[in-house]
């Protein structure tokens, strides 16, 4: 989960205090970046970095995605992340919290550069009786409204993570749905993870240290994927029960505990690095895992219609870009691939 979808544009047309706060804090940013190829003109390190993004663009454009201005411009950040993410949920079914802005349309997170605008915003959510989660992003897409930069703590990502995490927004570049977020996040992480390891095994082969580390990678993942869509498919249960809201929130809780008891218990069995230790430590609540229903919804039907494609990443966003205006872009998309 590497970005959300950046609300300026709205700020144009918009002027709610949130869209005319986060556009004036992104504006400032955008202002700070220098073009990518003139800072890397005397220092080696960062030359190395410009061609690899330069490398994966192409490697991205040759699959079909879209040619843009984004990632030819820097940033230096005094810290890891771009933005604080906030987003809400039931305490007792997965019913997603969505704001609405004018373009973009219903969206199921708000992002904030300050922290502060984050917690205060969580608390409002709070207030109404949600789970609420806070996460931090390293990315963003404005959706060609601007140019989106890359930033300095992007220099020290493994090559698979730069290589994702930039297929990952072209696609949202690429293809955007109005009001169809659950849709537009999972074709970007599913054409993001599978254009990693297709430009991953066409540039450093099958049989690298590279490709075999990038495979480990994306082992973990599906292992932690799975593993939460189980506990996901658990508390679906529980809260489709007849039994009173109190008691819901009550096993709830000792259903969350259990898995977390579990997944530490089995942790060495199931991955390969110590990438996802965290999970057993920190609070789980409904809006952490909803966050695994918009991006993965587990019914793999995604890979079946890349599958139909014959495969072919090319041919698959091809398809992808013929979708209009639809409320049923899995159907479309489907259809597309069947012409």
């Amino acid at each position: 989960m590497k970005s959300f979808l950046f609300l300026l544009p709205v700020s144009l047309l918009f002027a709610g205090c949130y869209t005319v706060q986060q556009g004036f804090s992104m504006i400032k940013l955008l202002s700070q970046a220098v073009p990518l190829e003139k800072l890397a003109q005397n220092n080696a390190e960062t030359q190395v970095f410009a061609d690899r993004v330069a490398d994966i663009k192409d490697f991205a454009i040759s699959k079909g995605l879209k040619k843009t201005k984004n990632y030819t411009r820097y940033v230096e950040l005094d810290r890891h992340y771009l933005a604080s993410i906030v987003s809400g949920c039931a305490k007792d079914s997965f019913t997603r919290y969505e704001w609405w802005f004018p373009l973009v349309g219903k969206v199921p997170y708000k992002g904030f550069f300050n922290e502060a605008d984050a917690q205060s915003q969580a608390e409002q959510l709070k207030k109404k009786d949600l789970d609420v989660l806070i996460r931090r992003v390293d990315a963003f897409s404005t959706l060609g409204w601007f140019s989106d930069p890359l930033y300095s703590y992007m220099k020290d990502y493994p090559v698979h993570h730069l290589a994702d995490l930039i297929i990952h927004e072209t696609v949202h570049a690429t293809v955007y749905l109005a009001g169809q977020s659950q849709f537009n996040e999972e074709l970007a992480e599913f054409v993001g993870s599978e254009g990693t390891r297709l430009y991953m095994a066409d540039r450093f082969g099958r049989d690298s240290p590279e490709y075999a580390h990038l495979c480990d990678s994306q082992a973990d993942r599906a292992a932690f994927i799975a593993f939460i869509q189980e506990l996901i498919r658990q508390l679906e249960a529980l809260y489709a029960s007849g039994i009173a809201r109190a008691e819901k929130l009550a096993q709830k809780e000792l259903i969350i505990k259990g898995a977390q008891e579990r997944f530490d218990r089995d942790y060495e069995s199931l991955f390969k690095s110590d990438s996802y230790r965290f999970f057993s430590k920190m609070t789980v609540n409904n809006a952490y895992l909803e966050l695994f229903r918009l991006y993965y919804d587990g019914s793999a039907y995604l890979q079946q219609l890349y599958e139909r494609s014959g495969s072919d990443l090319r041919t698959f966003i091809a398809a992808a870009k013929t979708i209009k205006g639809t409320k049923d872009p899995r159907g479309a998309l489907e259809k597309a691939l069947s012409l």
